[in-house]
């Protein structure tokens, strides 16, 4: 427990749906604070690499063309217990079990466009910290 940093990512759908802002106010009035944050379009050679627990699923294409179809909002969090914090307050992944109130239970409408990504470990934040940061923030 304790400060920690966290990385998390506003997907394509966010951005496209104009929701940036009231995510990052859900993120921000919980306490977190946002050390950096950075706009980029992601290429399959990266999101391989991000998604490579499941880039042998039959449907890994269609999270490619997904991730590929818009820009995304790249963040760093700060905070008490943030991967933890923040994963709480995306809800869960599948949008049928997140919880009103959450932001994917407010603001998804299917799993495979659910609006944020937040890393699930400390060890998996460091990595993709330094993934789509270039440096390490241990």
């Amino acid at each position: 427990m304790g400060m920690e940093k966290t990385y998390v990512m506003l997907k394509p759908d966010c951005v496209k749906r104009g929701l940036m802002g009231q995510v990052i106010s859900r993120i921000e009035n919980k306490g977190y604070r946002i050390t950096e944050a950075k706009m980029m379009t992601l290429d399959e050679a990266i999101l391989r690499e991000h998604y490579a627990h499941i880039a042998d699923f039959p449907f890994f294409p269609e999270v490619l063309r997904f991730m590929t179809s818009g820009p995304v909002l790249a963040m760093v969090v700060e905070g008490e217990n943030a991967v933890k914090g923040v994963r709480g307050l995306m809800g869960a992944t599948k949008v049928e079990d997140a919880a009103a109130g959450t932001i994917r239970g407010d603001f998804a409408f299917c799993t495979s466009e659910n609006i944020i990504h937040g890393a699930d470990s400390i060890d998996s934040a460091m990595i993709e910290i330094e993934r789509f940061f270039g440096v390490s923030h241990t």
